[in-house]
């Protein structure tokens, strides 16, 4: 792990260039993002995890440190060789929500977490997320799908009330309807694709799907260096939201060669 001033950059052991995760402070006086990357060369298998914690007197970090928790204890017991993608990632979301409600007593304040988390294995991609950290699907400039935030203002556009382009700026874009850590299980929302060669993928918190376009998260993974591109996506979101800024959680999952993703369909994954 890299440390450049206030940007934590991090490419995972045995897949670099294929994945970078970094993130940065923004204009906030402590980091309530959190991720990892982790991955397993022999199985050919990869899991990115992205988490934005809720709540005051650090529950925040709290949170999201919990949700990252329970992606490496899983991640180390081997459970996605016994189970399913999908059911994967939902075991996932369900025991990182079980840590958070552990670690209510810890801080006064009640901490809750969104996440989204990408399992790339057997030529297949599967993700899950609850709350408005977003995993974007693209394969060169094409944005072939975008995860449904779980918030009031997503709400009031399914509704007509406000345009998509004044989605990051509504009020009630802060507002969440799911997340992690309440005091009901979270309804987990799912997704899945069989990638082809040359696609990409892109997973943010709102502090980056905020400030950065489509366009732009497409453009850093289609760059020839991704880490570079992962910093420069973090100082360009950091800039625009000035002073006040959000934190910044973003992670970028690409084929830097169209065979590996041949490779992967032939079930050998291999994102280098």
């Amino acid at each position: 792990m890299n440390r450049d001033g206030q940007f934590d950059i991090r490419v995972a052991p045995g897949v670099a260039p294929g994945i970078a995760c970094g993130r940065a402070l923004g204009g906030r006086p402590s980091q309530q993002d959190d991720l990892i990357c982790l991955h397993d060369a022999r199985e050919a298998t990869s899991l990115m995890v992205l988490a934005d914690g809720m709540g005051g007197d650090g529950a925040g970090e709290l949170a999201s440190g919990g949700v990252i928790h329970a992606a490496r204890e899983l991640w180390d017991e081997r459970a996605w060789r016994d189970q399913p993608g999908a059911l994967f990632l939902e075991t996932l979301c369900q025991a990182a929500h079980d840590e958070i409600r552990r670690r209510n007593a810890w801080v006064a304040a009640e901490p809750h977490s969104t996440i989204v988390a990408l399992l790339l294995r057997d030529g297949q991609a599967y993700w899950a997320h609850v709350g408005d950290s977003r995993l974007y699907h693209f394969r060169g400039r094409r944005c072939l799908s975008v995860t449904r935030d779980h918030s009031l203002a997503r709400l009031k556009l399914e509704r007509g009330e406000i345009r998509e382009v004044d989605l990051a700026h509504d009020p009630d874009q802060h507002v969440l309807l799911r997340g992690l850590g309440g005091s009901e299980p979270p309804e987990v929302e799912h997704g899945y694709a069989a990638p082809r060669p040359g696609d990409g993928f892109a997973l943010c918190s709102d502090g980056i799907w905020e400030t950065l376009s489509r366009a732009e998260l497409a453009g850093l993974l289609r760059a020839p260096d991704l880490s570079a591109a992962l910093h420069d996506g973090l100082a360009l979101g950091a800039e625009r939201g000035g002073e006040a800024g959000d934190n910044l959680g973003l992670i970028l999952a690409r084929s830097d060669r169209p065979t590996s993703w041949l490779g992967r369909l032939a079930g050998r994954l291999s994102l280098t």
